[in-house]
């Protein structure tokens, strides 16, 4: 079973990332990707988590959202974690803004692991001591330990 965090990096954990609006986030999300993973194209990845945010909101309650897409090019799971400065619309189901998202790209034909992974998010964001040490991460080596330690049961 694939685990988070070994998708995940220090360097696509952000913390204070300026929001501004979910466009804005989704486009810096996508420049985060597409600068750690050259072979992917930041504007693909833009229009691909557009294009899921259209399908209905990845708002997930209680300030967090999860945008993810399956992306052309994209050979493994990969994903990243940022808490912005400032909370933004998100259109989320609660109706709060939204200051911590979780990102999941997988590649066009991952299904079962697709879900595994949005299950294991969603489980881990659901227990608010989770959301409040990610909330309290000073830097980006401590919110990716945040995400690996509660994966590890700590």
């Amino acid at each position: 079973m694939i685990r988070l965090e070994t998708i995940l990096t220090p360097g696509r954990s952000l913390v204070n990332v300026p929001g501004g609006s979910k466009k804005r986030v989704l486009e810096q999300i996508a420049r985060l990707v597409a600068h750690d993973m050259p072979d992917l194209d930041s504007q693909v990845i833009f229009e691909s988590l557009v294009a899921r945010e259209k399908l209905g909101s990845t708002g997930f309650g209680n300030g967090i959202a999860i945008p993810h897409c399956r992306l052309a090019g994209c050979q493994t799971p990969l994903s990243a974690v940022l808490r912005l400065d400032a909370p933004v619309d998100f259109d989320a189901i609660d109706g709060m803004p939204v200051d911590l998202l979780f990102v999941l790209l997988v590649p066009q034909a991952a299904t079962d692991e697709h879900l595994e992974l949005l299950r294991q998010i969603a489980s881990m964001l659901d227990r608010s001591e989770v959301r409040d040490r990610l909330r309290q991460a000073q830097t980006s080596e401590s919110l990716y330990r945040v995400v690996v330690d509660v994966q590890n049961g700590q």
